[in-house]
């Protein structure tokens, strides 16, 4: 019988804004997400930064800076606010069972420790089971889940864990390819190196023919 994948990942907590609500009135709820960033204090404290680092935030070059940052920020961080598995629906019933892979989706995320970008490409491949989804959702998932802080490790199970838990495939597996500038911009400086990491999910964990394949399609 074909094994389908869904609901079955600790992690895809975090790919989710909404909280559910307790049973007992009496208990503290967690607080509603915000429907955007605070633009607002995020002005007031990259003012702060400012002044601590030395600067004068009142100079014509920085008078707008504050603003500018927090719309930045807004644009950055805009999937802290938003169902990732709501970039999945354009989903059809289809019999291929064969495998789908896209390459080269680029991406771009802030890492969590230092606030620094980290940027590269993403391959992303399933085989159906019965559904299949519109190529550029694809692309929409990765976007999603990219505009938060992350890490890529988690990053990168986030997106196949989305994609399993939407679509229910035999299998599905990504691979993320990035610089982070962490890494190349400061601290030990290590310019041109690149993280690799990878998320496999049901077929393409379990057997070594499917894993092989994909992983074949990736590096052609």
């Amino acid at each position: 019988m074909e094994k389908r994948l869904g609901n079955h990942n600790e992690n895809n907590r975090l790919a989710r804004t909404a909280l559910p609500a307790g049973d007992d009135d009496d208990e503290p709820q967690p607080a509603a997400p915000m429907s955007g960033p605070d633009l607002e204090r995020i002005e007031r404290a990259m003012r702060e930064i400012l002044l601590a680092v030395g600067e004068d935030p009142d100079r014509e070059g920085l008078l707008m800076t504050p603003s500018r940052v927090a719309r930045m920020y807004q644009e950055l961080f805009e999937g802290l606010h938003a169902d990732p598995a709501e970039t999945l629906s354009a989903v059809f019933t289809e019999g291929h069972r064969e495998m789908v892979i896209v390459r080269d989706i680029p991406f771009y995320s802030m890492c969590e420790h230092h606030l620094l970008p980290f940027h590269g490409v993403a391959h992303f491949g399933y085989l159906p089971a019965g559904k299949i989804v519109g190529l550029s959702k694809i692309a929409r998932l990765v976007d999603r889940l990219s505009r938060r802080p992350q890490v890529q490790e988690r990053l990168t199970g986030l997106i196949a864990d989305t994609f399993c838990d939407v679509l229910q495939p035999t299998g599905c597996g990504v691979v993320m390819e990035a610089e982070h500038l962490c890494m190349t911009m400061r601290g030990i400086k290590k310019s041109g190196s690149t993280m690799v990491t990878s998320a496999l999910r049901g077929t393409f964990r379990d057997s070594s023919q499917t894993r092989a394949e994909f992983f074949a399609n990736v590096r052609s």
